[in-house]
């Protein structure tokens, strides 16, 4: 599986860590609000709509923050923009354990929502053009699985280390280690560290004086891809999102676990996960990216009825066994996003079109996991409301990958090629018109 690894240069194996440890990073301060919510409940007096509520204004914000931070890196650069969302993100995830009420918390989790969106693209982008294409679903879904990392320690860190402390305090703490990852930027050479295809891309574009904006992914060449992977990276994040953004609440509400007992289960999801990535990532080169986006959603609803409903009641070992079950499925789904996602978008538009889709998906996963928390607030069971809106959510990923094309393998192309071959096809259809005439 590291053959690609042994195969890469120095270069790349930097960038490859830099990354993998930004995105564990960036994971665990995505999560961790959720996995304290229970306390932030207490401390500051919310409701269970209003925390829900500052999750969701976080996920609006992070999809216009990664959609900046995409067309950013496609302007100025993948390398230096991932300085700047490394070192945006987290300040704001230090200041957030310094909110006091509702409204500070808000505005605080929006900023951060800014530079946490753009973080993961424009990693994914860089790495993504330096692999060989054989083994770039290896390579960027093992950068994947630094999510299971991060979740797994934003897991220790909201249970049994937050509970250490008095409970208001455990929780700013925790924000407070959120200024850790600022450090990655000392990895980062800003343009020597940018891939040759976007080096040729800025060139060519130089040359012919044309500029990209926001608004390319939305051309008539570009546009269909952007809506099909908008929708798939819609229906697996919102799927994973309507679970385990209120996973701690159903453990210490329905299966009655204290709360540090419950983020040592969450653990187990993410161990679990970690293992899903790299199966994933294993196999996507070689069955293909689509494919494995609907074995894993498969199993992703399979194993997390089974969470939900099963006779498991309390029994803290069978729910980290079913839990590491569930994480590897929930997880792993995420593994082929990246080497999906970069070889379907043009160089040109590459990070504005990832960026956008990813954080589409993920912004809009905030409706899915408001509508849990509404519905529940209605009196339907929470794990009922959650499991609902997990299985409309899956749906559409995997109807998604039916419109999709197989990618798998593909060199990278730029916006010229695929505008000519868009034009070859163009001609082929005609002259197969003609010729039945």
């Amino acid at each position: 599986m590291m053959t690609w690894y042994k195969e890469a240069d120095r270069k790349t194996r930097r960038v490859f860590w830099t990354c993998s440890a930004g995105w564990a990073m960036d994971s665990a301060d995505g999560v961790v609000y959720s996995f304290l919510i229970p306390l932030l409940m207490v401390s500051l007096g919310l409701t269970l709509t209003e925390a829900t509520s500052i999750a969701s204004a976080n996920f609006f914000a992070a999809a216009i923050g990664g959609w900046l931070g995409g067309w950013l890196c496609d302007r100025f650069g993948r390398a230096r923009i991932l300085q700047i969302t490394i070192a945006w993100f987290s300040f704001f995830a230090f200041l957030s354990g310094f909110a006091q009420n509702y409204e500070q918390m808000l505005v605080i989790r929006v900023l951060q929502g800014l530079g946490f969106g753009a973080e993961w693209a424009v990693g994914a982008v860089l790495l993504g053009e330096m692999i060989n294409p054989k083994h770039r679903g290896k390579a960027l879904g093992t950068v994947q699985s630094g999510a299971a990392i991060g979740t797994g320690l934003a897991a220790l860190l909201a249970g049994p280390f937050a509970s250490m402390f008095d409970p208001d305090l455990g929780w700013r703490i925790v924000f407070w280690m959120g200024i850790a990852p600022a450090i990655l930027i000392l990895f980062v050479r800003r343009e020597s560290d940018d891939s040759e295809i976007f080096k040729a891309a800025a060139k060519r574009n130089r040359e012919l004086g044309r500029r990209t904006s926001m608004a390319d992914i939305f051309k008539p060449n570009v546009v269909r891809i952007t809506i099909l992977a908008a929708l798939l990276s819609l229906g697996v994040q919102s799927a994973a999102y309507s679970i385990s953004n209120f996973l701690t609440v159903f453990l210490t509400s329905e299966r009655g676990l204290p709360i540090g007992t419950a983020g040592m289960c969450v653990l187990f999801n993410s161990a679990g996960g970690f293992f899903g990535f790299l199966t994933n990532a294993y196999i996507s080169d070689s069955i293909g990216r689509r494919m494995v986006f609907r074995l894993f959603g498969v199993g992703f609803l399979l194993s997390a009825s089974f969470y939900l409903f099963g006779p498991l009641g309390s029994n803290v070992p069978a729910l980290m066994a079913v839990g590491f079950v569930y994480g590897f499925f929930q997880f792993g789904s995420y593994a082929s996003f990246g080497p999906y996602f970069t070889e379907l978008f043009p160089t040109e538009v590459r990070g504005t079109g990832q960026a956008f889709a990813y954080n589409f998906g993920r912004a809009a996963s905030a409706l899915f996991f408001t509508g849990v928390a509404l519905v529940a607030a209605q009196g339907v069971v929470l794990s009922t409301a959650m499991a609902m809106f997990a299985l409309g959510a899956t749906c559409c990923s995997i109807f998604a990958t039916f419109l999709l094309p197989e990618t798998a393998g593909r060199k990278l192309i730029g916006l010229d090629e695929l505008d000519s071959k868009a034009a070859a096809e163009g001609k082929s259809v005609a002259s197969g018109v003609a010729t039945e005439g």
